[in-house]
């Protein structure tokens, strides 16, 4: 089916009927590979001599024939001996000529000649000079000259203007191929494919209405990939294409390809592909133009868009052709030198051929066509091109994939960048290809050990089998003591992430062991100690190095030595949070050695956090952090420092958010990847409790398994977490358990101070629920002793509601009071909610129900400015969701009840004091005794007794615990909760 070729036919008719009549002509029929001219030749012949008014003589051109002189001729005069089959001399050639056009005449004078010539552009020479020859006298014979000519092989040059014309194969519009294709009974998505992949091509549409006929492309992996659009352009590309529009097809599908890691060329418009730098509008204008009208001659490549919704495109936008500073024909003048053909191709022909290459399909089927050699050689130059242009690194890079190995010390450069920019944007699957590619090529050993050591690092969270290999493998390729000196902390640090810590230590040893440089032993000494942190029995030893290095040691070293000192005093209760500040502050504008300073910052961060200097613990995390999405860092061991704080000061300031979307990413690439990361596993685990997501927190704490023999502080912080946790879901029992695991580390450690993990309040909370209150009161006091020493209104006041809870009574109120006034001004609010929701209980259980209520109030208030949007909120105001907030409501909704009616017997008739001073007596207190632990007068004691014997119905204080156990359940007592018997002080 021929559509669109009215004006074809038109102009051949009356041609053809001009020389019947005697005066001739000729039509060249110009047009691109796949346009149809041997299609329309073919027609024109039959319509012409259908009635036997002309005579057709028939010769078609070969490329194979190009050097065979009057090759062409020969096929029009068949039975001519004469015909010389060699190049004559000038006036020998001209006698041929004249000799040949006069028989041509003879014979038309007998009945008009319609001769068509196919594929001029592969004609020889000496028959394209008697073509002109003849052109230029065909007016005066009863002879049609019919011609067809690729465009893409050259511009064609009309034989003599005055005597015929061009007739252009306009390429079919997307009326035309949606016409076609809905014949074939093709779907909208379907008839979109072939409206833009077929470009307008007759032959390929045809071959793309075929293979949508029987089913989608590109073929499934079940199915070969091979179809009929597909051998349509890869045929030709192979067997019938010269050199020089294979090269340029070549050229533009690999240049039109983008990268191996990028579905755009890098700085396109994602939307369109079309990079900076290029004309947009060429391509669409022409497009545009294409789908809404019949424009002149376009061909293989000349993109057509459908203007209604049904003819959208079902593929993605393709990337751009050419580096951002080459537009088609410079790109194509700069890789001149790659193909056998130098002669330069047309311009349109680059403009059709570069607008099909935009298409997958289209260069999906040229790159078949290609020679691994050929494409390798194209993507190297376009890189070194993009290179000398100054485009992104990760430009640059994406071509030099393509290559097998890079061969030039540029190219390794160039990978190298686009790592770093890569792994900047967060794409360290990317950046990590980009280094294994340059590590693939030839280098110098120091430049292999700084690529490995590099790609290890990016390796390490996802593999830390792989990182630690890595890494080692680039210490290894160091020689020189110093700069393996340089490199074993981040192999270290590495090792450590990987809980290894013993190995860790092992390493920075060695690398000292031979260095003969005393600052260099005395800053991996430094390093050493920070490493130690991680294991209970060096972390001793290694503070005892630091307290020897300290008095000699180099300014630019002391305050490392300094910070990493205070931590541990801070630990061990031998240190207040005003001398700690004392000690950091201004050490923090001395210089200090560069390979110390993420670990000094560290440890200055660290004790800021402790001090409750939250914003300043910030500002010096974020100085060296990197901001999502870019991944920190886990070979200094600096920066791992600096993660937990940047994470533990978010969830003490109650920045819930910000703790999940720091750190969620890194935790959750680094499960069961052998990169352990207990403490930033424990603040993750913590805010999805505090935001009311318990099934999430409980998913992230299973994640870094058991501890093993690993020592390391992390661990402690992991059993605090999961100790809040089993208190949130009631069992206390559980949290118990692991607030004396916690304690346990800790005080392996020598760690007694609660600035970290307050396990004795957590205890004491625990055992007051589990009704052992002296075992409470013992930790509760300790812990209060330890948070003094430290001075900090966290850990006081934190102290202080565990106290409260413990005594009971008025000591309890006077705990509480002097808790919230402490929290009040501090950046404390989870602490100051506790302690406002236990406060408020105990005004409303002594009968101060306007102060309780005003506590709960403000509990609520606070809680609320904690709280985070609730899962699948919507767009609009979204509720609002949080532990505390939840526990706020609680208290709210209790203490607005007045004269709740209470069971008249048994344990659920008991208040919350009566319960208290019952289950003493009940385990063989006296009066006196219950008066001493609760802080009560005697009279006090013995009311609360009378009352309860007459709700037990028991006469002997014998009875009581029989009366206790029939309700071992406990549901009675827990709805009559008071900040005093059941405190808030586990999420719940």
């Amino acid at each position: 089916m021929l559509l669109e070729r009215d004006d074809v036919w038109s102009t051949a008719a009356a041609a053809a009927a001009a020389a019947r009549s005697g005066n001739g002509g000729w039509i060249l029929l110009a047009a691109a590979a796949g346009m149809g001219r041997t299609a329309a030749l073919d027609a024109i012949v039959r319509r012409e001599t259908a009635d036997g008014a002309m005579r057709a003589v028939y010769a078609r051109c070969a490329p194979e024939e190009r050097e065979f002189p009057f090759g062409l001729v020969r096929q029009v005069f068949p039975e001519d001996d004469d015909v010389p089959f060699s190049a004559p001399a000038g006036p020998d050639e001209q006698r041929v000529s004249h000799r040949l056009v006069t028989r041509l005449a003879r014979s038309a004078a007998e009945r008009p000649v319609l001769l068509a010539v196919d594929d001029l552009h592969h004609a020889d020479e000496q028959s394209r000079r008697w073509i002109g020859y003849l052109a230029r006298r065909v007016a005066e014979l009863p002879v049609l000259l019919v011609l067809t000519e690729c465009l893409d092989q050259s511009d064609p040059t009309p034989p003599a203007p005055a005597h015929g014309m061009s007739v252009a194969l306009r390429s079919l519009s997307a009326s035309a191929v949606t016409r076609l294709a809905r014949t074939a009974g093709l779907d909208e998505e379907q008839t979109a494919t072939c409206v833009e992949a077929g470009a307008g091509n007759p032959a390929l549409v045809h071959a793309l209405v075929a293979d949508l006929g029987e089913g989608p492309l590109p073929r499934p992996p079940s199915v070969p990939a091979r179809s009929r659009y597909h051998d349509t352009l890869t045929g030709w590309l192979r067997h019938r294409a010269d050199p020089r529009s294979r090269h340029v097809c070549v050229t533009l599908a690999v240049a039109a390809e983008g990268t191996r890691t990028q579905a755009t060329t890098p700085g396109a418009d994602p939307s369109t592909g079309v990079t900076p730098g290029t004309d947009p509008s060429e391509t669409s204008q022409a497009a545009t133009s294409e789908a809404t009208t019949s424009q002149p001659t376009t061909s293989v490549g000349t993109t057509t868009q459908a203007t209604t919704t049904q003819a959208t495109t079902a593929t993605t936008a393709a990337p751009a052709t050419a580096p951002n500073h080459l537009d088609l024909l410079e790109l194509l003048d700069r890789t001149a030198d790659l193909s056998p053909h130098r002669h330069p191709p047309s311009a349109r022909s680059v403009r059709r051929l570069g607008a099909l290459m935009r298409h997958p399909l289209a260069r999906a089927a040229v790159l078949a066509a290609a020679e691994p050699d050929e494409t390798a050689a194209l993507h190297a130059r376009l890189a070194e091109l993009l290179d000398q242009g100054g485009a992104p690194a990760t430009a640059v890079a994406g071509r030099l994939l393509h290559l097998d190995r890079p061969t030039g010390g540029w190219m390794a450069r160039a990978l190298a960048e686009a790592a770093e920019e890569a792994a900047s944007a967060g794409r360290v699957a990317e950046a990590t290809a980009y280094l294994r590619h340059a590590l693939s090529g030839p280098l110098d050993a120091d430049r292999r050990a700084t690529l490995s050591l590099r790609l290890g690092a990016l390796e390490l969270p996802h593999s830390a089998a792989a990182g630690i290999r890595r890494l080692s493998t680039g210490l290894e390729l160091h020689t020189d003591v110093r700069e393996r000196a340089a490199a074993a902390p981040a192999l270290s640090a590495a090792l450590v992430a990987g809980r290894r810590t013993a190995h860790a230590l092992r390493v920075l040893h060695q690398a000292g062991r031979g260095a003969d440089d005393d600052e260099l032993v005395q800053v991996l000494q430094a390093l050493g100690a920070l490493i130690s942190s991680h294991d209970a029995a060096a972390w001793r030893s290694a503070v005892a190095g630091l307290r020897a290095l300290a008095p000699t040691a180099p300014a630019t070293i002391e305050p490392l030595v300094c910070g990493l000192i205070t931590e541990y005093e801070a630990g061990a209760g031998l240190c207040s949070a005003a001398e700690a500040l004392r000690r950091v502050r201004p050490r923090l504008a001395a210089p200090v050695d560069p390979r110390l300073r993420t670990a000094w910052l560290g440890s200055a961060a660290t004790l800021l956090q402790w001090a409750d200097c939250l914003p300043e613990a910030h500002r010096l995390a974020d100085r060296c952090l990197p901001a999502p999405p870019t991944p920190p860092d886990l070979t200094d061991a600096g920066l791992q420092c600096l993660l937990s704080v940047r994470a533990e000061a978010a969830l003490w300031a109650g920045d819930f958010t910000r703790v999940l979307a720091e750190n969620s990413p890194l935790v959750e690439a680094s499960a069961g990847q052998g990169v352990r990361l207990p403490h930033l596993v424990a603040m993750v685990a913590t805010a999805h409790s505090e935001a009311g997501r318990r099934t999430e927190a409980w998913e992230v704490l299973a994640a870094p398994g058991p501890s093993g023999a690993d020592s390391s502080w992390e661990w402690n912080e992991l059993s605090y977490a999961r100790a809040l946790l089993h208190a949130a879901d009631g069992d206390w029992q559980s949290a118990l358990d692991e607030h004396l695991a916690c304690g346990a580390g800790q005080d392996a450690r020598d760690f007694v101070s609660p600035v970290a993990t307050p396990w004795r309040s957590g205890a004491a909370l625990a055992l007051v629920r589990l009704g052992r209150p002296a075992e409470a009161r013992e930790l509760a006091e300790e812990e209060l002793r330890h948070a003094r020493t430290w001075g900090t209104a966290r850990t006081i006041g934190r102290a202080l509601r565990a106290h409260a809870a413990a005594v009971g009574g008025r000591l309890a109120l006077e705990s509480l009071t002097e808790a919230v006034e402490s929290l009040r001004p501090s950046p404390a609010p989870v602490e100051l909610t506790e302690a406002l929701v236990d406060l408020g209980r105990a005004h409303i259980e002594a009968g101060n129900g306007r102060k309780g209520r005003a506590c709960l109030r403000e509990a609520h208030t606070v809680a609320q400015r904690l709280a985070v949007a609730a899962p699948g909120a919507g767009d609009g105001a979204p509720p609002l969701a949080g532990r505390l907030l939840g526990v706020a409501e609680e208290a709210l909704r209790e203490g607005r009840v007045r004269g709740r009616t209470r069971a008249g017997t048994g344990c659920a008739a008991l208040t919350a004091a009566e319960r208290r001073i019952v289950g003493l007596a009940a385990g063989g207190h006296s009066n006196a005794q219950i008066c001493a632990a609760l802080h009560l007068t005697r009279r006090t004691v013995e009311s609360h007794l009378t009352s309860a014997y007459r709700k037990l119905q028991v006469t002997r204080r014998t009875q009581l615990a029989a009366a206790l156990a029939q309700d071992a359940d406990g549901t009675a007592s827990t709805a009559t909760t008071t900040a005093v018997t059941t405190p808030t002080g586990a999420p719940g």
